[in-house]
């Protein structure tokens, strides 16, 4: 691997493709971003209730053109596809400008296994990821390396354990966690095609029942071989999260976890045992649609835990965590402005029959470290070189002076904004985004 420099937002020439350029989704306007109930935390629900990471832009199915039936689905957006992600992380041979109607290399390689665990039913899942990876060129998924898992109902007496029969669980009254698993599935499988990919489905977003999920999935990926599991939810910190650190111990099973969507720190992604992912916001030329540069997404959830104390890999350091655990450690795109496509064709009851507008195939712009979080852990199980565990891979990424990294540092985020990214670990991004050149 190659040393990264530190990027700054610059001006590039425009030479790419200005002739699709002139529709933008809300033709005219700002598009507002849409919460969904599902990544909206109530009060007492830390360490109860988990919540998604997710935010959509614009309104579902607000596109003008013809649509197209393979790359972007619709021409001249500049919203992020596998290919451009590729281009941008140096995944693929680059493209100058890396724009998404123009690049088509898309991620390569894989191994072993990658679970993701999210709360409830998709019905959808498999459907949705067959006709993603089929717009984009991405390698499918087929019964050889898919495969929709049902958790049992998790034990109220012993944290971590399951209890009952593992049944198909419910949908989700408020629709946003089948989306979580459209968007999960969908990109993890684009970074990492070749790699057997589960999507373990809990009973409910409480704790308990996704803490067992995260059992049955780490149980998947050890017996493939080894690999890593994505979390792209949490909740609020509490005081008794340490013990629950250890459900992200199996050995061979790299551990992901979204840092939130807001000022703050967010559990499990403050357990030293998990891979912290935090967000960046890509930077477009918006007549072109030319890569410009990366920055951090002000909205990344960051900062030191409550309760988690330094682990040994964040030694190098201290003078700016101090004696706590400091989230994220990686970031890459979450900022729901410059978003990445997913399909949804599930809809939900409580989004009613103008979901989408009306439209199918349902396409959605989608931001939030839900985003970031299966894409780094497709991009490292992709990039090889299994680690032994979470904290052997996070010792390995501090430990490479920045190598594998583009290390952000322009941007403020953090309670009050006030963090600073900057040269080398910060707040807003940790260590930086993906740079795996090859």
């Amino acid at each position: 691997m190659q040393m990264r420099h530190s990027i700054a937002v610059v001006a590039i020439a425009a030479t790419l493709f200005a002739g699709c350029a002139s529709t933008v989704l809300a033709q005219g306007a700002s598009p507002s971003v849409t919460i969904p109930n599902s990544s909206i935390a109530g009060p007492g629900d830390a360490g109860v209730l988990a919540h998604t990471n997710i935010q959509i832009l614009g309104s579902p199915g607000n596109f003008t053109g013809v649509p197209q039936f393979s790359g972007p689905p619709f021409p001249g957006y500049f919203y992020e596809d596998p290919a451009s992600i590729a281009c941008i992380y140096n995944l693929q041979p680059g493209v100058p400008g890396c724009n998404p109607n123009v690049v088509h290399l898309n991620p390569r390689g894989g191994s072993r296994a990658i679970a993701i665990v999210d709360a409830f039913d998709d019905p959808n899942a498999y459907a949705d990821l067959a006709a993603f990876s089929a717009q984009f060129g991405v390698e499918a998924a087929g019964n050889r390396n898919f495969a929709v898992v049902f958790a049992p109902a998790g034990s109220t007496t012993t944290p971590g354990s399951c209890t009952g029969p593992a049944t198909r669980p419910p949908v989700d009254p408020s629709g946003g966690w089948e989306l979580e698993e459209s968007l999960d599935i969908e990109w993890a499988h684009a970074m990492a095609p070749e790699a057997t990919l589960y999507l373990v489905e809990a009973q409910s977003n409480y704790d308990t029942d996704l803490f067992c999920a995260v059992t049955i999935a780490s149980s998947l990926v050890k017996k493939a071989g080894g690999g890593e599991v994505s979390m792209s939810w949490g909740g609020g910190e509490f005081p008794q999260e340490t013990v629950f650190d250890t459900f992200f111990t199996t050995s061979g099973v790299v551990y992901f976890a979204a840092a939130g969507d807001g000022p703050g720190v967010i559990y499990p992604s403050a357990s030293p045992n998990v891979v912290s992912v935090g967000g960046t916001s890509l930077s477009r030329n918006p007549i072109t649609g030319s890569f410009i540069g990366e920055i951090n997404w002000q909205d990344g959830g960051s900062g030191p835990s409550a309760y988690e104390s330094r682990p040994k890999y964040q030694n190098g350091i201290a003078s700016i965590v101090g004696s706590q655990r400091g989230t994220p450690d990686v970031a890459a795109d979450a900022n729901p402005n410059t978003g990445v496509w997913v399909l949804d064709n599930f809809v939900a009851p409580a989004f009613g029959s103008n979901y989408c507008g009306g439209f199918t195939p349902c396409w959605l712009i989608v931001g939030g470290t839900s985003v970031a979080t299966p894409m780094w852990a497709g991009i490292v199980n992709a990039a090889g070189n299994l680690a032994a565990s979470t904290q052997a891979e996070l010792a390995k990424l501090y430990g490479n002076s920045y190598a594998d990294f583009t290390d952000i540092t322009q941007g403020w985020c953090g309670p009050y904004i006030g963090y600073s990214a900057s040269p080398g670990w910060d707040f807003c991004t940790g260590l930086g985004s993906p740079n795996f050149g090859r």
